[in-house]
């Protein structure tokens, strides 16, 4: 009896050549580092890294990280929404430049943000808000760096929204907030947990922006990557890649679920047209 097998039939305009490049260019560029850092994780066996992520000081500095990026995630999640609504449905001057704000956040490097935070709310505070070293301006100094997430997120597909079934919705007696309700945050809500999702993910492997304004205190204010900085200044390499493996698998593990949550979504979305 002979067995045979079915070569896999590859699809698509790139071809075999052009699927091969790409995936050599990831494992290049993102594979092969997480690879490496991982390895390094475990140089001193799986007691080492498990000594390493549930020190007091690394599990202090796991909690603020997901807390605060927490936090951070679902004021973007209300607030990116509300930006791109009034960018999308709303006519006002200036409203070009306002638009062309919302991408600052990634030209400029994180440290300036840091900087501006640290003169505007520091201990010298022209309006007299002192934030330096809690907890309230690390979530300052990540919303400006994760800003644009779900502005970007949600713009193109608010663009997208028939609006023939919100004036329908609005003829049957539906007020503006049934209308966002039932008809429009159903198709908004994929793309609102999606760029919630990366704004999580960016938060929680922040460095720039809060290392002046968060003040780097253990226990209060210390973010995962200060506390992966410190070790590698204090000769703790492998410390400091383990907590990175852990950040990497939080951050891995959110976007999944919530590119899941969203597939689900969008299926539903599909079935009931």
């Amino acid at each position: 009896m002979t067995i045979r097998f079915k070569r896999p039939k590859v699809r698509g305009t790139v071809g075999p050549a052009g699927i091969a490049t790409a995936v050599l260019w990831l494992s290049i560029i993102v594979l092969l580092p997480l690879a490496a850092l991982t390895f390094a994780s475990f140089d001193e066996g799986i007691t080492g890294f498990w000594d390493a992520i549930t020190a007091p000081t690394a599990i202090a500095s796991l909690q603020v990280t997901v807390g605060v990026s927490v936090v951070v995630a679902l004021i973007n999640a209300v607030m990116g929404t509300l930006v791109a609504w009034v960018l999308v449905r709303d006519e006002f001057p200036g409203k070009g430049i306002v638009n062309a704000l919302i991408d600052l956040p990634f030209a400029l490097p994180t440290i300036v943000a840091s900087i501006v935070l640290l003169a505007l709310y520091g201990p010298q505070s022209p309006v007299d808000i002192h934030l330096n070293a809690t907890r309230p301006g690390l979530v300052v100094a990540l919303l400006f760096v994760t800003l644009p997430f779900v502005v970007r997120s949600v713009q193109p597909v608010l663009l997208e929204v028939d609006r023939d079934v919100e004036q329908a919705a609005a003829s049957l007696g539906a007020n503006n907030w049934t209308t966002f309700r039932l008809v429009i945050f159903p198709a908004l809500a994929p793309a609102i947990l999606g760029g919630a999702g990366l704004a999580f993910a960016r938060a929680i492997g922040e460095y720039g922006s809060v290392v002046l304004i968060g003040g780097n205190i253990p226990r209060l204010t210390q973010m995962s990557s200060q506390y992966i900085q410190q070790q590698i200044e204090i000769d703790r390499p492998t410390n400091a890649a383990a907590v990175s493996v852990v950040l990497l698998a939080v951050s891995f593990a959110v976007l999944l679920i919530l590119r899941l949550v969203s597939q689900r979504s969008l299926r539903r979305q599909a079935a009931s047209v």
